[in-house]
């Protein structure tokens, strides 16, 4: 069932990830098989608050969007989204970065970076309400819904880019499934690394701070968010963000 989102002044239909999308992705290999098709979350595209916050948007080449997680139990594997990886942004090749924003309940970032056909380094950021997560150049990351609460989630991020999922789909999945006894390797990856567990925190240098909304930036301080569509500029800014 489609739960349509009141943004505004406007009523906003999703965009919605079935279990049909991701039966290849899950862990519990019993209820991926035999479950019945269901709602798994629901993703609303390309928002804002007034004609002007859209052509601020647009001019900057970004895209602000929500996403709503309900609690739900695949199995015994917790919910969660698909999960991808960015493209680069440029000849550099340093892939686009992602802002994150826990609106409501609480999140779980699986952040998994790809060197060459090895995971290097895989993170879970635990987050709350409020609390903001950047996702730097070169990881492909996973949100996953620990809790027994709807999680409501807000991103910005450049609009002239294509997810890309193949990836992850074709390990069948993250590095790592969370699953009511803990975190699971994926056997599929072969070696990885274990799990690095962080807290966000603000990260004043590029304008983000627990205490306002990341929409705030569109309206008042959109230059700061330069980093989302020019990367490469700001590369050591990046390395320290999930120390």
């Amino acid at each position: 069932m489609d739960l349509p989102l009141t943004f505004g002044d406007r009523v906003v239909q999703p965009d919605v990830r079935r279990l049909s999308d991701m039966r290849e992705l899950l862990f519990d290999r019993s209820f991926a098989d035999h479950a019945d098709d269901m709602d798994l979350y629901f993703m609303y595209r390309d928002l804002y608050l007034s004609k002007r916050d859209h052509e601020i948007l647009k001019e900057a080449d970004l895209r602000y969007d929500i996403t709503i997680i309900p609690p739900l139990l695949l199995g015994c594997e917790y919910v969660k989204t698909a999960g991808h990886y960015h493209p680069p942004a440029g000849k550099e090749g340093v892939t686009y970065p992602e802002v994150y924003e826990v609106l409501e309940g609480e999140a779980h970032y699986l952040l998994q970076r790809l060197e060459g056909s090895s995971i290097t380094d895989v993170v879970i950021v635990e987050a709350a309400e409020r609390d903001k997560v950047l996702i730097p150049p070169g990881y492909g990351h996973i949100t996953i819904n620990p809790s027994n609460k709807r999680l409501k989630m807000a991103n910005l991020v450049s609009r002239s880019f294509s997810s890309i999922y193949e990836p992850i789909v074709r390990k069948r999945g993250g590095a790592y499934f969370e699953t009511i006894d803990g975190f699971v390797k994926n056997k599929l990856y072969g070696e990885l690394p274990p799990i690095r567990f962080i807290k966000p925190r603000d990260m004043p240098e590029f304008g983000l701070i627990k205490a306002k909304e990341i929409y705030g930036l569109i309206r008042k301080d959109i230059e700061r968010l330069e980093f989302l569509t020019n990367p490469a500029a700001f590369i050591d800014k990046f390395e320290k963000i999930l120390e």
